[in-house]
């Protein structure tokens, strides 16, 4: 039996959500995915990347200088995190926390670079205006 936790996709009135485990393949092949942030994923996020790739995997070895990169700025793309604190951490209780971050602050935030093997992409948020807003 598969394991379907994160594999998801939910749309609002203004959003789009992707579960984080979903792989660029899945996203491709499933028709309820907008077919503009579809084309979007295939031109500026797959060359260079397998098709098997995972948003979660992606996001924690993407390069700033990449295409993928630009794109997730450009859509202002939300990355919805599941990070782990240790006891004594920040004043924070240990455990798991979910929080929102934009591409920059992942990349940029030591703490969730150094411990992405205890850290999960639970979703992204793309707001369907800036998928309108990028042309293919």
């Amino acid at each position: 039996m598969e394991n379907n936790d994160y594999k998801h996709m939910i749309e609002d009135f203004s959003n789009v959500f992707l579960g984080g485990r979903l792989s660029y393949k899945e996203i491709m092949e499933n028709e309820d995915i907008p077919f503009k942030l579809r084309a979007i994923f295939m031109h500026y996020m797959l060359p260079g990347i397998s098709d098997e790739t995972t948003l979660e995997n992606h996001l924690f070895f993407i390069e700033k200088n990449s295409l993928a990169y630009m794109t997730y700025k450009k859509l202002k793309a939300k990355f919805i995190l599941n990070v782990f604190y240790k006891e004594g951490m920040d004043k924070i209780k240990p455990g798991y926390h979910i929080s929102e971050y934009e591409i920059d602050e992942v990349l940029n935030n030591d703490y969730i670079m150094e411990n992405k093997d205890v850290i999960f992409l639970q979703e992204v948020r793309i707001k369907k205006l800036k998928i309108m807003s990028v042309t293919v």
